[in-house]
Protein backbone atom coordinates (compact mmCIF):
# COMPACT_ATOMS: atom_id res chain seq x y z
CA UNK A 1 0.00 0.00 0.00
CA UNK A 2 1.09 3.72 -0.41
CA UNK A 3 -0.24 4.69 2.75
CA UNK A 4 2.13 3.51 5.46
CA UNK A 5 2.93 4.44 8.94
CA UNK A 6 6.90 4.19 9.58
CA UNK A 7 8.13 4.33 13.25
CA UNK A 8 9.87 7.65 14.46
CA UNK A 9 13.49 6.20 14.98
CA UNK A 10 13.46 5.02 10.92
CA UNK A 11 13.78 8.76 10.16
CA UNK A 12 17.49 9.32 12.62
CA UNK A 13 19.30 8.87 9.16
CA UNK A 14 17.21 11.69 7.43
CA UNK A 15 18.60 14.30 9.90
CA UNK A 16 22.03 13.73 7.66
CA UNK A 17 20.62 14.34 4.50
CA UNK A 18 19.09 17.75 5.39
CA UNK A 19 22.30 19.12 7.02
CA UNK A 20 24.57 18.27 3.56
CA UNK A 21 21.89 21.36 2.39
CA UNK A 22 24.07 24.97 2.42
CA UNK A 23 22.76 27.56 4.62
CA UNK A 24 21.07 29.98 2.67
CA UNK A 25 19.68 26.55 1.18
CA UNK A 26 22.07 26.96 -2.03
CA UNK A 27 21.03 24.07 -4.54
CA UNK A 28 17.78 23.12 -3.06
CA UNK A 29 15.76 21.28 -5.82
CA UNK A 30 11.79 20.17 -4.86
CA UNK A 31 11.93 17.78 -8.46
CA UNK A 32 9.38 20.50 -10.11
CA UNK A 33 10.39 20.29 -13.96
CA UNK A 34 7.74 23.45 -14.10
CA UNK A 35 5.75 21.34 -16.93
CA UNK A 36 2.50 22.86 -16.18
CA UNK A 37 3.81 26.64 -16.11
CA UNK A 38 2.53 29.30 -13.92
CA UNK A 39 -0.08 28.17 -11.86
CA UNK A 40 -2.13 31.84 -11.14
CA UNK A 41 -6.35 31.96 -10.32
CA UNK A 42 -6.78 35.47 -11.42
CA UNK A 43 -10.81 34.69 -12.66
CA UNK A 44 -12.57 32.22 -10.62
CA UNK A 45 -11.80 29.25 -8.21
CA UNK A 46 -10.51 26.25 -9.58
CA UNK A 47 -10.62 22.72 -8.61
CA UNK A 48 -7.40 20.54 -10.40
CA UNK A 49 -7.90 16.57 -11.21
CA UNK A 50 -4.99 14.98 -9.87
CA UNK A 51 -2.30 12.96 -11.64
CA UNK A 52 -2.20 9.43 -10.79
CA UNK A 53 1.09 10.03 -8.86
CA UNK A 54 -0.66 13.72 -7.36
CA UNK A 55 2.25 15.51 -8.54
CA UNK A 56 1.96 19.33 -9.25
CA UNK A 57 4.47 20.59 -11.57
CA UNK A 58 4.33 24.13 -11.86
CA UNK A 59 6.94 27.41 -12.03
CA UNK A 60 5.28 29.72 -9.80
CA UNK A 61 1.86 29.17 -8.00
CA UNK A 62 -0.17 32.42 -7.13
CA UNK A 63 -3.42 32.04 -5.37
CA UNK A 64 -4.74 35.77 -5.06
CA UNK A 65 -6.87 37.26 -1.94
CA UNK A 66 -10.50 35.60 -2.60
CA UNK A 67 -9.95 32.87 -4.33
CA UNK A 68 -10.03 28.84 -3.41
CA UNK A 69 -7.91 26.18 -4.94
CA UNK A 70 -9.08 22.72 -4.54
CA UNK A 71 -8.59 19.54 -5.62
CA UNK A 72 -9.95 16.32 -7.01
CA UNK A 73 -9.13 12.69 -5.96
CA UNK A 74 -7.04 10.51 -7.92
CA UNK A 75 -8.11 6.53 -8.46
CA UNK A 76 -5.34 6.07 -6.00
CA UNK A 77 -6.20 8.85 -3.58
CA UNK A 78 -3.02 9.63 -3.30
CA UNK A 79 -1.75 12.88 -1.15
CA UNK A 80 -1.32 16.65 -3.05
CA UNK A 81 2.18 17.24 -4.21
CA UNK A 82 2.64 20.46 -5.35
CA UNK A 83 5.81 21.64 -6.30
CA UNK A 84 6.97 25.15 -7.58
CA UNK A 85 10.20 26.33 -9.17
CA UNK A 86 9.68 29.87 -7.80
CA UNK A 87 7.91 31.14 -5.69
CA UNK A 88 4.16 30.55 -3.55
CA UNK A 89 2.51 33.32 -2.59
CA UNK A 90 -0.95 32.35 -0.96
CA UNK A 91 -3.78 35.49 -0.14
CA UNK A 92 -6.36 33.06 -0.72
CA UNK A 93 -7.33 29.45 0.36
CA UNK A 94 -5.99 25.96 -0.05
CA UNK A 95 -8.50 23.59 0.81
CA UNK A 96 -7.72 19.27 0.88
CA UNK A 97 -10.45 19.33 3.83
CA UNK A 98 -12.62 16.03 4.13
CA UNK A 99 -16.40 16.50 3.71
CA UNK A 100 -19.70 15.88 6.30
CA UNK A 101 -22.12 12.49 5.28
CA UNK A 102 -24.47 13.90 2.55
CA UNK A 103 -27.97 13.13 4.41
CA UNK A 104 -28.83 11.74 0.61
CA UNK A 105 -28.23 10.01 -0.32
CA UNK A 106 -27.11 8.16 2.71
CA UNK A 107 -23.11 7.13 2.55
CA UNK A 108 -20.23 8.70 4.56
CA UNK A 109 -18.16 11.78 4.02
CA UNK A 110 -15.29 11.49 1.71
CA UNK A 111 -11.60 11.91 2.63
CA UNK A 112 -10.11 14.77 0.94
CA UNK A 113 -7.08 13.67 -1.03
CA UNK A 114 -5.10 11.40 0.49
CA UNK A 115 -7.38 11.07 3.58
CA UNK A 116 -9.92 8.65 4.70
CA UNK A 117 -13.34 8.07 3.93
CA UNK A 118 -16.33 7.90 7.18
CA UNK A 119 -17.82 4.93 7.72
CA UNK A 120 -21.24 3.74 6.12
CA UNK A 121 -24.32 4.45 7.61
CA UNK A 122 -26.71 1.73 9.08
CA UNK A 123 -29.90 0.62 7.32
CA UNK A 124 -32.48 -0.98 9.67
CA UNK A 125 -31.84 -3.43 12.24
CA UNK A 126 -30.59 -5.67 9.62
CA UNK A 127 -27.58 -3.80 8.06
CA UNK A 128 -25.66 -2.27 10.46
CA UNK A 129 -23.20 0.53 10.09
CA UNK A 130 -19.99 0.72 9.33
CA UNK A 131 -16.79 1.20 10.96
CA UNK A 132 -14.35 4.61 9.34
CA UNK A 133 -11.63 4.09 7.42
CA UNK A 134 -8.00 5.12 7.99
CA UNK A 135 -5.57 3.53 10.91
CA UNK A 136 -7.62 5.98 13.40
CA UNK A 137 -10.86 5.25 12.17
CA UNK A 138 -13.89 5.97 14.72
CA UNK A 139 -15.90 2.98 15.64
CA UNK A 140 -19.63 2.24 14.19
CA UNK A 141 -22.54 3.07 16.75
CA UNK A 142 -22.63 -0.11 18.94
CA UNK A 143 -26.42 -0.60 18.77
CA UNK A 144 -29.83 -0.24 17.40
CA UNK A 145 -31.49 3.43 19.24
CA UNK A 146 -28.23 4.62 20.03
CA UNK A 147 -27.52 7.86 17.42
CA UNK A 148 -24.47 9.42 19.97
CA UNK A 149 -22.30 5.92 20.08
CA UNK A 150 -20.41 6.48 17.23
CA UNK A 151 -16.93 7.52 17.61
CA UNK A 152 -14.57 9.90 15.59
CA UNK A 153 -11.74 9.92 13.81
CA UNK A 154 -8.25 10.24 15.36
CA UNK A 155 -5.05 11.32 14.02
CA UNK A 156 -2.43 13.33 16.13
CA UNK A 157 -4.85 13.45 19.45
CA UNK A 158 -7.55 11.16 20.64
CA UNK A 159 -11.04 12.15 19.70
CA UNK A 160 -13.68 13.73 22.28
CA UNK A 161 -16.24 12.23 21.40
CA UNK A 162 -17.51 8.56 21.11
CA UNK A 163 -17.14 5.77 24.03
CA UNK A 164 -13.70 4.15 24.60
CA UNK A 165 -14.39 1.17 22.46
CA UNK A 166 -15.34 3.16 19.37
CA UNK A 167 -12.30 5.93 19.29
CA UNK A 168 -10.03 5.35 17.17
CA UNK A 169 -5.78 5.64 17.93
CA UNK A 170 -3.14 7.88 17.47
CA UNK A 171 -0.55 7.37 14.31
CA UNK A 172 1.98 8.77 12.00
CA UNK A 173 5.52 10.77 12.42
CA UNK A 174 5.54 14.29 13.41
CA UNK A 175 7.70 14.84 10.81
CA UNK A 176 4.81 13.93 7.83
CA UNK A 177 7.12 11.42 6.25
CA UNK A 178 5.27 9.49 4.68
CA UNK A 179 2.65 12.06 4.05
CA UNK A 180 -0.97 10.79 5.41
CA UNK A 181 -4.18 12.17 5.54
CA UNK A 182 -6.72 12.16 8.44
CA UNK A 183 -9.57 9.46 9.35
CA UNK A 184 -12.93 8.93 9.05
CA UNK A 185 -15.67 8.61 11.65
CA UNK A 186 -17.84 5.92 12.53
CA UNK A 187 -21.27 5.31 10.63
CA UNK A 188 -24.51 5.42 13.01
CA UNK A 189 -28.08 2.67 13.23
CA UNK A 190 -30.83 4.18 11.49
CA UNK A 191 -33.07 3.31 8.80
CA UNK A 192 -31.03 4.83 7.72
CA UNK A 193 -28.51 5.90 9.77
CA UNK A 194 -25.76 9.24 9.45
CA UNK A 195 -22.22 8.36 7.84
CA UNK A 196 -19.14 9.39 9.38
CA UNK A 197 -17.31 12.38 8.47
CA UNK A 198 -14.16 12.30 6.14
CA UNK A 199 -10.93 12.81 7.03
CA UNK A 200 -8.74 15.26 6.42
CA UNK A 201 -6.99 15.49 3.47
CA UNK A 202 -3.10 16.04 3.01
CA UNK A 203 -0.82 18.41 1.31
CA UNK A 204 2.88 19.29 0.29
CA UNK A 205 3.58 22.87 -0.98
CA UNK A 206 6.86 23.07 -1.71
CA UNK A 207 9.21 25.62 -3.62
CA UNK A 208 12.87 26.31 -4.13
CA UNK A 209 12.82 29.73 -3.43
CA UNK A 210 9.97 30.91 -0.79
CA UNK A 211 6.55 29.77 0.32
CA UNK A 212 4.35 33.26 1.52
CA UNK A 213 1.40 33.13 3.04
CA UNK A 214 -0.72 36.45 3.87
CA UNK A 215 -2.36 37.29 6.66
CA UNK A 216 -6.11 36.78 5.81
CA UNK A 217 -5.07 33.72 3.78
CA UNK A 218 -4.56 30.10 4.70
CA UNK A 219 -4.26 26.13 4.19
CA UNK A 220 -7.27 23.82 5.27
CA UNK A 221 -7.16 20.03 5.75
CA UNK A 222 -9.86 20.21 8.46
CA UNK A 223 -12.02 16.64 9.23
CA UNK A 224 -15.51 16.45 7.48
CA UNK A 225 -18.56 17.20 9.92
CA UNK A 226 -20.37 15.19 11.84
CA UNK A 227 -24.39 14.51 11.26
CA UNK A 228 -27.52 15.01 14.02
CA UNK A 229 -26.21 14.55 16.91
CA UNK A 230 -23.73 11.35 16.85
CA UNK A 231 -19.98 13.20 16.90
CA UNK A 232 -18.60 10.73 14.16
CA UNK A 233 -16.49 13.64 12.28
CA UNK A 234 -13.19 12.87 9.95
CA UNK A 235 -10.21 13.90 12.03
CA UNK A 236 -7.93 16.88 10.22
CA UNK A 237 -5.37 15.98 7.92
CA UNK A 238 -1.66 16.81 6.89
CA UNK A 239 -0.12 19.98 5.55
CA UNK A 240 3.45 20.22 5.25
CA UNK A 241 5.09 22.86 3.88
CA UNK A 242 8.78 22.92 2.07
CA UNK A 243 11.08 25.82 0.98
CA UNK A 244 14.63 27.63 1.44
CA UNK A 245 12.17 30.57 3.75
CA UNK A 246 8.61 30.02 4.98
CA UNK A 247 7.01 33.74 5.67
CA UNK A 248 4.09 35.11 6.71
CA UNK A 249 0.79 35.47 9.21
CA UNK A 250 -1.50 33.40 7.46
CA UNK A 251 -3.18 30.44 9.21
CA UNK A 252 -2.40 27.02 8.61
CA UNK A 253 -5.49 24.29 9.91
CA UNK A 254 -6.04 20.58 10.14
CA UNK A 255 -8.58 20.19 13.06
CA UNK A 256 -11.10 17.68 13.28
CA UNK A 257 -14.85 18.15 13.00
CA UNK A 258 -17.05 18.12 15.48
CA UNK A 259 -15.10 16.48 18.34
CA UNK A 260 -12.62 14.55 16.05
CA UNK A 261 -8.82 14.40 16.40
CA UNK A 262 -6.20 16.83 15.17
CA UNK A 263 -3.88 16.31 12.58
CA UNK A 264 -0.47 17.29 11.60
CA UNK A 265 1.41 20.36 10.34
CA UNK A 266 4.96 20.64 9.16
CA UNK A 267 7.53 23.28 8.55
CA UNK A 268 10.71 22.69 6.93
CA UNK A 269 13.07 25.61 6.12
CA UNK A 270 16.26 27.34 6.63
CA UNK A 271 15.11 30.76 7.19
CA UNK A 272 12.38 30.97 9.76
CA UNK A 273 12.74 34.78 10.39
CA UNK A 274 9.52 35.58 8.90
CA UNK A 275 7.34 32.37 10.02
CA UNK A 276 4.53 33.51 12.23
CA UNK A 277 2.03 31.73 11.43
CA UNK A 278 -1.18 31.04 12.92
CA UNK A 279 -0.72 27.31 13.78
CA UNK A 280 -4.56 25.60 14.52
CA UNK A 281 -3.41 21.63 15.08
CA UNK A 282 -0.17 19.96 16.49
CA UNK A 283 2.54 21.47 14.58
CA UNK A 284 6.56 21.13 14.42
CA UNK A 285 8.88 23.00 12.50
CA UNK A 286 12.76 21.82 11.36
CA UNK A 287 14.78 21.61 8.59
CA UNK A 288 14.52 18.66 6.37
CA UNK A 289 14.83 19.72 2.89
CA UNK A 290 13.84 16.96 0.96
CA UNK A 291 10.48 16.36 -0.48
CA UNK A 292 10.27 12.49 0.66
CA UNK A 293 13.96 10.41 1.02
CA UNK A 294 15.16 8.33 -1.99
CA UNK A 295 14.51 4.64 -0.75
CA UNK A 296 11.45 4.82 1.06
CA UNK A 297 10.23 2.13 2.73
CA UNK A 298 6.44 -0.07 1.45
CA UNK A 299 4.01 -2.43 2.22
CA UNK A 300 2.15 -3.97 -0.50
CA UNK A 301 -0.84 -6.52 -0.73
CA UNK A 302 0.33 -8.78 -3.57
CA UNK A 303 -2.93 -11.07 -3.03
CA UNK A 304 -6.31 -11.13 -1.49
CA UNK A 305 -8.34 -13.37 -1.24
CA UNK A 306 -7.12 -15.31 -3.98
CA UNK A 307 -7.21 -12.32 -6.00
CA UNK A 308 -3.76 -11.42 -7.37
CA UNK A 309 -2.78 -7.83 -6.86
CA UNK A 310 0.01 -6.17 -9.06
CA UNK A 311 2.18 -3.90 -7.36
CA UNK A 312 1.01 -0.09 -7.67
CA UNK A 313 -2.25 -1.24 -9.11
CA UNK A 314 -4.89 -0.19 -6.24
CA UNK A 315 -5.16 1.56 -3.21
CA UNK A 316 -6.46 0.17 -0.83
CA UNK A 317 -7.25 -3.53 -1.71
CA UNK A 318 -11.07 -4.16 -2.12
CA UNK A 319 -12.68 -7.79 -2.04
CA UNK A 320 -16.22 -8.88 -2.24
CA UNK A 321 -17.13 -12.56 -1.33
CA UNK A 322 -20.33 -14.25 -2.93
CA UNK A 323 -23.10 -15.35 -0.51
CA UNK A 324 -22.47 -18.09 0.95
CA UNK A 325 -18.83 -18.17 0.68
CA UNK A 326 -16.24 -19.63 2.88
CA UNK A 327 -14.90 -16.39 5.14
CA UNK A 328 -11.75 -18.43 5.73
CA UNK A 329 -9.31 -16.82 3.27
CA UNK A 330 -5.42 -15.41 3.32
CA UNK A 331 -3.67 -12.43 2.64
CA UNK A 332 -0.25 -12.16 1.04
CA UNK A 333 1.70 -9.17 1.99
CA UNK A 334 5.44 -7.48 0.63
CA UNK A 335 7.38 -5.52 2.41
CA UNK A 336 10.21 -3.56 0.83
CA UNK A 337 13.60 -1.31 2.24
CA UNK A 338 12.32 -1.67 6.32
CA UNK A 339 15.81 -3.16 6.90
CA UNK A 340 14.15 -4.96 10.24
CA UNK A 341 11.37 -7.06 12.11
CA UNK A 342 8.54 -4.79 11.47
CA UNK A 343 5.17 -4.45 13.43
CA UNK A 344 2.57 -4.06 10.91
CA UNK A 345 -1.32 -3.78 11.26
CA UNK A 346 -3.21 -5.11 8.78
CA UNK A 347 -7.57 -3.84 8.85
CA UNK A 348 -10.21 -5.43 6.87
CA UNK A 349 -13.38 -2.79 6.89
CA UNK A 350 -16.81 -3.89 5.81
CA UNK A 351 -19.22 -1.97 4.49
CA UNK A 352 -21.60 -2.83 7.26
CA UNK A 353 -20.43 -3.98 10.38
CA UNK A 354 -17.28 -3.65 12.45
CA UNK A 355 -13.58 -4.30 10.86
CA UNK A 356 -11.34 -6.57 12.31
CA UNK A 357 -8.13 -5.58 13.21
CA UNK A 358 -4.78 -7.79 12.79
CA UNK A 359 -1.70 -7.07 14.52
CA UNK A 360 1.51 -9.05 13.33
CA UNK A 361 5.21 -8.71 12.82
CA UNK A 362 6.96 -9.25 8.82
CA UNK A 363 10.71 -9.92 8.93
CA UNK A 364 12.39 -7.68 5.86
CA UNK A 365 15.91 -7.36 7.10
CA UNK A 366 19.01 -7.09 4.66
CA UNK A 367 18.78 -10.84 3.82
CA UNK A 368 14.82 -10.63 3.16
CA UNK A 369 14.00 -8.01 0.58
CA UNK A 370 11.58 -7.82 -0.26
CA UNK A 371 10.24 -10.10 1.97
CA UNK A 372 6.33 -11.51 2.15
CA UNK A 373 4.03 -12.66 4.66
CA UNK A 374 0.88 -14.85 4.26
CA UNK A 375 -2.14 -14.00 7.04
CA UNK A 376 -4.63 -16.03 7.48
CA UNK A 377 -7.94 -13.96 7.97
CA UNK A 378 -11.72 -14.09 7.96
CA UNK A 379 -13.52 -12.14 5.66
CA UNK A 380 -17.08 -11.20 5.47
CA UNK A 381 -19.20 -12.60 2.70
CA UNK A 382 -21.90 -10.42 0.74
CA UNK A 383 -20.57 -7.33 1.76
CA UNK A 384 -17.50 -4.93 -0.09
CA UNK A 385 -14.35 -5.48 2.79
CA UNK A 386 -11.76 -2.53 2.40
CA UNK A 387 -8.40 -3.97 3.28
CA UNK A 388 -5.41 -1.89 4.66
CA UNK A 389 -1.77 -1.86 5.84
CA UNK A 390 0.49 0.13 7.60
CA UNK A 391 3.36 -0.34 10.01
CA UNK A 392 2.62 0.24 14.15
Amino acid sequence: MRMKLIKHQMFAALFGAAALMTAHGQGFDNGSNGSLGALTLTDSDVTIDLPPDGRLNYTTVTIPSGRFLNFRRNALNTPVILLAQGDVVIDGVIDVSGSQAPGSPPIGGFGGPGGFDGGKPGFGDDTPPGDGYGPGAGGAGQESGDVTGAGSGTYSSVSGSGSSTSKGGTYGSPLLIPLIGGSGGGGTFGSPGNGGGGGGGAILISSNTKIRISGNARVDANGGGNRGSSLNAGSGGAIRLLAPRVEGTGALRAFGGGGGGDGRIRVDCLDKTGLQFSFQSSTTVGANMFVQPPALPRLDFIDAAGQAIALDIANPVHVQLPFGSSSARTLTLRAKDFGADTPIRVTLTPDAGPRIVIDTNIVNTAAANPATLTIPVSVPANTLVTINAWTR
